[in-house]
């Protein structure tokens, strides 16, 4: 019998032999990954924008920014709900049949609700953090000017709550026979 995919929460996997629960996994995951990418509505039209991003644990959010106007905004504004991924290829992984080509990937989907965040003090928070995570090894003060109010105004900070989760991973063994990784063809 077939599943009715639309009953289903939006972030259960169908494969269940690939899905990683463990929210430990997930976490790291959110806290690698260089690269996110956010899907937004509007008027029934889907939108995406990739940006970076830092995930906050003790909030369990997501922090990203763009600029101060434009498509996400605009559809933020309007339609809170949001999609969020971030995905990672491994080997290409080659076979006999053409049916049975496949990949090693790795990812996480995210569901919930964007806001913009028009605090300054939160706006900063969010920013800093972006800073730590890409600019770790520069600080603030000795190695560049931190944010201030005036920048702020310059771009649009985002808060993405986290309402549901998954992650999902294909991996198979290192002697795999003919993988390869995409840039090494």
């Amino acid at each position: 019998m077939a599943r009715d995919y639309l009953a289903l929460p939006a972030n259960e996997v169908r494969r269940k032999d690939r899905q990683r629960e463990e929210e430990s996994w997930i976490r790291e995951y959110l806290h690698k990954a260089a690269i996110g990418t956010l899907a937004t509505v509007h008027n029934g039209q889907p939108f995406i924008n990739s940006n970076l991003f830092v995930y906050e644990p003790e909030k369990h959010v997501i922090y990203m920014h763009t600029a101060a106007t434009g498509r996400t905004r605009e559809n933020v504004k309007q339609a809170k709900k949001i999609c969020f991924s971030v995905s990672e290829m491994g080997r290409l992984l080659p076979a006999e049949e053409a049916m049975h080509f496949s990949v090693e990937y790795s990812g996480v989907v995210i569901f919930g609700t964007a806001k913009i965040i028009e605090d300054d003090l939160q706006a900063k928070y969010a920013m800093d953090l972006l800073l730590k995570k890409y600019f770790g090894h520069l600080e603030p003060h000795k190695d560049y000017r931190p944010t201030v109010s005036e920048e702020l105004r310059k771009t649009t900070v985002y808060q993405i709550d986290i309402e549901r989760w998954s992650g999902k991973e294909k991996k198979v063994e290192d002697d795999f026979p003919g993988a390869f990784y995409y840039n090494e063809r």
